[in-house]
């Protein structure tokens, strides 16, 4: 009965978008068909904060890296604030800094620097004062990561897939399931009460019996405690939780958490949590009889296991090669795909500049003390203050973010390949869209290009029909 009711829902939603048959994929086929059906499972991994540079630079004669002076070294720099030049260097271990580098909506674009990519040093000068302002000019290499070095050479590795705007975590995330980040410029939960009028892709699925999961590592009082204060109705918590922040400064972390699940990155509700939202151990069990959804997003601990600062990226690793292992070893593995990636850039130095992108819809970017009337009390606190200096700049998304690494996996994917095809996050969302032949949600991924006919080979049989050995993460 739940899930009828949420179909409803979600056709009631889809019927007021009025979309026609012009708006398909395939427009002599009805909405909802299969046209892709060498594959019947799609698992997202997006892991969190690096650049392709930053993990996959080092990748020799595969892809395209760091560019290298005639020593072998990293060649780009970056300019100080005193002057100074500031080479490229191999971070000295697996454990990041806290709090360092930065992936603000004001950093990112400051590094962005006009499309010279040389703002990166300066963007912590500026907006991080006092904290390390060479932690963005580092790397890692396969010594460290030598899982995803594997990964990277065994199966199609995208060099221009861009995270979806220059901002941080959740807009990012929010262009992953919606096509948009309908107005979100940075990482404050109290801001996300809103909802895009063309919805999510988890309407489209709902609309068309479509199954989906979003696999995640939260307990279960957590997961419950989401459910009951995210329920429709209930959002004006989270504003409320704002203004209490603003009043008493130890309540600032607590209000600025990081992300817990993805799919609620647009108000989920009660219903759709309970149909939707899976541990990670029911991932394993569904991995290995064969039993996947058509979708799933996998969620690592964003806490300890997502890579972002100050966590040590080898236990991402580990939790991915996991996640990448169960899937090619499991009985599903002949019809999946998986895509590996990373939400945004983390703050970290990438050479190639992030290209001009259509604007999803008409909603411009902006600060929750400007969407809502009430948080401009915030404006004079402590955390009003720091909300304007991290969400300072411009206010469209028209241009993609920077590169972070990308690599499809699934039987049919071409050997070794190298793609330059420019993606970002709604080219899964057009992926998604193609196999049921649904409408885009924004004009963003409607202008997107899915991987399929770039990076699998539907023509042969499939190459890795049999699992490929690939080395073992550095970190058990």
């Amino acid at each position: 009965m739940l899930t009828r009711m949420e179909r409803a829902t979600a056709r009631r939603r889809l019927a007021n978008r009025g979309v026609g048959q012009e708006d398909l994929p395939r427009p002599d086929l009805a909405m909802g068909t299969d046209t892709l059906s060498q594959i019947d499972h799609i698992v997202i991994l997006m892991m969190e904060n690096h650049s392709y540079d930053n993990y996959l630079g080092m990748l020799a004669g595969h892809g395209d890296g760091l560019p290298l002076d005639g020593h072998g070294r990293p060649a780009p720099t970056n300019p100080a604030a005193d002057g100074s030049a500031v080479p490229m260097r191999r971070f000295a271990g697996t454990t990041q800094q806290k709090g360092v580098p930065t992936q603000s909506w004001n950093a990112s674009h400051i590094q962005w620097a006009e499309g010279s990519c040389t703002g990166f040093v300066r963007s912590v000068e500026q907006t991080l004062p006092g904290l390390d302002a060479l932690v963005p000019m580092t790397y890692w290499t396969e010594e460290d990561l030598p899982f995803y070095y594997g990964l990277a050479r065994t199966f199609p590795l995208a060099t221009r897939w861009f995270s979806s705007c220059l901002g941080p975590t959740f807009p990012n995330r929010r262009f992953l399931i919606a096509g948009t980040a309908h107005g979100l410029i940075d990482d404050l939960p109290f801001g996300m009460i809103d909802y895009p009028a063309a919805g999510t892709i988890f309407d489209l699925l709902d609309a068309h019996g479509i199954s989906w999961v979003n696999y995640h590592q939260l307990s279960a009082i957590r997961v419950n405690w989401r459910r009951l204060s995210h329920a429709h109705g209930l959002n004006f918590l989270r504003v409320l939780g704002a203004l209490l922040a603003g009043i008493f400064p130890q309540l600032i972390p607590a209000i600025t958490r990081k992300l817990q699940v993805t799919a609620d990155l647009f108000p989920l509700g009660f219903l759709r949590s309970v149909n939707h939202f899976r541990p990670i151990d029911q991932f394993w069990r569904a991995a290995r009889t064969g039993k996947l959804p058509s979708v799933s997003i996998v969620d690592p601990d964003f806490g300890q296991g997502s890579e972002e600062n100050p966590q040590d990226i080898q236990v991402g690793e580990a939790f991915a090669a996991q996640v990448i292992n169960a899937v090619m070893t499991g009985e599903g593995w002949p019809r999946t795909l998986l895509i590996w990636l990373y939400d945004e850039h983390g703050g970290y130095y990438d050479h190639v500049p992030p290209p001009a992108a259509a604007p999803p819809d008409d909603v411009r970017g902006s600060n929750p003390m400007q969407r809502f009337p009430l948080l401009r009390l915030l404006r004079f606190t402590i955390l009003g203050k720091k909300i304007d200096a991290a969400d300072d700049g411009p206010d469209t998304y028209d241009r993609l973010g920077f590169r972070v690494p990308a690599v499809i996996v699934s039987p049919y994917a071409k050997p070794g390949y190298v793609t330059d095809q420019v993606y970002d996050h709604t080219s899964v969302l057009r992926l998604i869209e193609r196999k049921w032949n649904l409408p885009p949600l924004t004009r963003r991924d409607a202008a997107a290009k899915d991987p399929v006919d770039d990076v699998l080979d539907f023509d042969n049989p499939p190459a890795f029909l049999a699992p490929p050995s690939l080395p073992e993460p550095a970190r058990p």
